[in-house]
C-alpha cells in the first residue's frame, strides 16, 4: 500500500503536508517548492508527472528497473539520479534504490520498490518537521539533506560488517574446526556489491561538485564535497575490509593445513608403533609356528620338556629383544 506524501515549502519559510497529489502538483505554481516523496507509487502515478511536470518518461522506466547502478542523468528541466541504501544484518546485505528527481520548484523522492518492507526514507520528514532550516533554502538544500540521511545509513552497515569480520576472526583463532569459512564467501561478494555501488555514488558526487548539475547552486555545492568525503572513506572501507576478508581465508587455509598436518603426523606415529611391533613379532611368530607344529619335545625328547620350553621361552625373548633394539637404531639413523 504506498504511504506518500507530500510537502510545500513556501518562499516565506514555512513547511506544511499537502493532502493530495494533484494539491501538490498545484503547490508547484504557488511559490517555493514542493517535496513528493513517493514510497512505493504505482507506474501510472510517476507516468502521469510526466506531462504535468516535465520528468521523462525514461526516467521513470528507470524507477521501476532493478537492474540499475546509481546514475545522474541530466534533461531540460530536470536532474535524475539513482542513489542506494544500504542495511545489513546477519551476514545478509541489503541495498535499496532511491530514485530523485530534482527540478527549479520540486524534489521528488521514490522509494520502496526493491525494499521488501523497508522504509529507507523513514522518518527523514520528523527531522525536516523539527526544525531543519536548510531544507527550506530549495530543492538543491532539501535533496542534500536525503542524500545525507541515505549516506548516514549507510555508517551503521559498515559498523555492522566491521563487528561480523572482528566475530569471525575471534572465531577462527578460538576454533578452527569449526569455523565457517562461508561467512566469509558471504562477505567478500557483499563486500564486491557494496564497492560497485560506491564506485558510482562517488562518481555522482564528483559531477555534482564539479557544478555539472545547473539545479545545484553553488551555496549548496560545499554541502555535497561533505557527502563526496564521506563516500570516499566508504570506499576505502570496502577495500580494507576485503584485505582483512582475504587474510582471515589465508589464515583460516594455514591454520587448516597446520591441523591436518598434525593429524597425519599422528597417523604417522601411531603406524610406526604399529609397524614397529609387528616387525619384532615376525621372527617370534615363525619360530612359534615351526615350534608349534614339530613340537621341541621331538627334537630333544620327551623327557627333556623341561629344560627345553623354558630356553626356547627365552631365546624368543631374547630375539625380540634384540629385534626392538635393532630397529630403533635404523630409525635413529634415517
Amino acid at each position: 500500500m504506498s504511504e506518500s506524501k507530500f510537502y510545500h515549502f513556501t518562499q516565506t519559510g514555512l513547511f506544511y503536508g499537502v493532502e493530495s497529489l494533484e494539491k501538490a502538483i498545484s503547490a508547484t505554481t504557488e511559490g517555493g517548492f514542493v517535496w513528493f516523496n513517493f514510497y512505493q507509487p504505482s507506474k501510472e502515478i510517476l507516468t502521469s508527472l510526466v506531462d504535468k511536470i516535465g520528468i521523462h518518461p525514461l526516467s521513470v522506466e528507470d524507477c521501476f528497473d532493478e537492474e540499475q547502478v546509481p546514475k545522474i542523468e541530466h534533461f531540460t528541466n530536470n536532474t535524475f539520479i539513482i542513489f542506494n541504501s544500504f542495511s545489513y544484518a546477519k551476514n545478509s546485505l541489503f541495498i535499496d534504490e532511491i530514485n530523485l528527481f530534482i527540478g527549479r520548484n520540486f524534489l521528488i523522492t521514490v522509494s520502496g520498490h526493491n525494499s521488501d518492507g523497508r522504509k529507507p526514507l523513514n522518518n527523514l520528514e520528523k527531522i525536516i518537521e523539527n526544525g531543519n532550516t536548510n531544507a527550506k533554502a530549495g530543492p538543491d538544500f532539501l535533496m542534500h539533506i536525503v542524500l545525507d540521511w541515505l549516506v548516514d545509513e549507510k555508517y551503521k552497515a559498515f559498523d555492522d560488517m566491521e563487528n561480523e569480520l572482528e566475530e569471525a576472526e575471534e572465531s577462527l583463532l578460538d576454533n578452527v574446526e569449526k569455523f565457517k569459512p562461508l561467512q566469509l564467501i558471504t562477505m567478500r561478494k557483499n563486500l564486491m556489491r557494496l564497492r560497485k555501488t560506491l564506485y558510482h555514488e562517488r562518481e555522482i558526487l564528483v559531477k555534482i561538485c564539479r557544478l555539472d548539475c545547473p539545479l545545484i547552486t553553488d551555496k549548496a555545492i560545499v554541502h555535497y564535497r561533505d557527502i563526496y568525503d564521506h563516500l570516499a572513506k566508504f570506499f576505502e572501507l570496502t577495500e580494507t575490509y576485503r584485505e582483512i576478508e582475504t587474510s582471515l581465508m589465508e589464515l583460516y587455509t594455514s591454520l587448516l593445513n597446520n591441523l591436518m598436518t598434525k593429524m597425519s603426523n599422528d597417523t604417522n606415529t601411531s603406524v610406526r608403533r604399529l609397524t614397529l611391533i609387528a616387525t619384532i613379532f615376525m621372527p617370534l611368530t615363525l619360530l612359534a609356528s615351526i615350534g608349534g607344529m614339530s613340537e621341541w619335545t621331538m627334537m630333544t625328547g620327551p623327557q627333556n620338556w623341561k629344560v627345553t620350553y623354558p630356553l626356547f621361552l627365552l631365546g624368543m625373548i631374547i630375539i625380540g629383544i634384540v629385534n626392538y633394539y635393532f630397529i630403533r637404531r635404523l630409525e635413529k639413523k634415517d
